[in-house]
């Protein structure tokens, strides 16, 4: 009985890390795929990392391109 109490506390934690890695993780491939950037596509498709890796990508990483 007290098993069920700790995960039915822990589902709703665990379901809003999962929507949030995925929000950031479709941003982030997206963004990859336009830039044709295959290393960082696979590596944020493979690893998860709650997040982190796809704002880091986002943030540091991308191609930034210059509007003229």
């Amino acid at each position: 009985m007290e098993e069920l109490d700790l995960l039915t506390q822990y589902v709703p934690w665990i379901l809003l890390l999962s929507v949030w890695e995925s929000v950031w993780k479709a941003i982030a491939l997206w963004k990859a795929a336009r830039n044709n950037q295959l290393t960082w596509y696979v590596c944020i498709l493979v690893f998860n990392t709650v997040g982190i890796l796809p704002i880091l990508y986002i943030k540091f990483f991308q191609n930034k391109k210059v509007a003229f």
